[in-house]
Formats: C-alpha cells, structure tokens, sequence
C-alpha cells in the first residue's frame, strides 16, 4: 500500500506541474490576444511562442504518464490528473485559435495601411 500511495503522491505532483505550465500559457495566450488588439502583432507573437514552451512542456509530463499505462503498469486513477489534461487540451485549443487571429489581424491591417497608402 505505501508503494501505491507514492506513486499517488508522484501522479499528484506531475498533475500539479503539468496545470502551472498549462496556466501559465493561458495567461500568456490572453496577454497575446491583448496585444493583437493593441495591434502588437510581434510581442503577441513571442508571448504565443512562450506560450508553446509550457504547453509543449505539460503534453511532455502527459505523454509521459500515459506511457506507462501502455508500458503494462497499471493506471491509478486521478481526478487531478483528468483535470490536468482538461486543462491542458483547452488551453492547447486557445493557442490554435490564438495564433490564427493573431496572423489574421496582421494581414488585414497590413491590408488596410496598403489600401490607405
């Protein structure tokens, strides 16, 4: 039993670490977005690839979990481990969305100045 309660506590953690990374990225996907709006098309850009590090960071920490579960051990279940990838998908989506508004934007704009020119 103590056995299954660390590697809970170790599903815990790695669930814990993979919603930091997924947070952080929402709020750099939103500062993004705010920027765009301000027509800041390259700092919208670096916070969307800042952005991409800590996704890419939490999939890394997903994709590590559910290979053992395919490795043959077996699965504890986790709520926070659902909630972790739940948020992690969502925040994955945002940045899709994100990024092609961003470069949408940018071309109308661009667009618009060829048009005033």
């Amino acid at each position: 039993m103590v056995d299954r309660e660390k590697e809970q506590e170790a599903l815990n953690l790695v669930s814990m670490q993979m919603i930091l990374h997924a947070g952080d990225a929402r709020n750099d996907v939103m500062e993004a977005l705010k920027c765009c709006e301000e027509e800041s098309y390259d700092r919208a850009e670096e916070l969307l690839e800042k952005a991409n590090k800590d996704i890419v960071a939490s999939h890394k920490l997903q994709t590590e979990t559910v290979q053992k579960e395919a490795r043959g051990e077996e699965p504890i279940f986790s709520l926070l481990f659902a909630h972790a990838q739940d948020t992690l998908m969502t925040v994955k989506s945002e940045y899709e969305i994100a990024k092609r508004l961003v470069r949408v934007f940018r071309r109308l704009d661009e667009k618009i100045d060829g048009m005033q020119a």
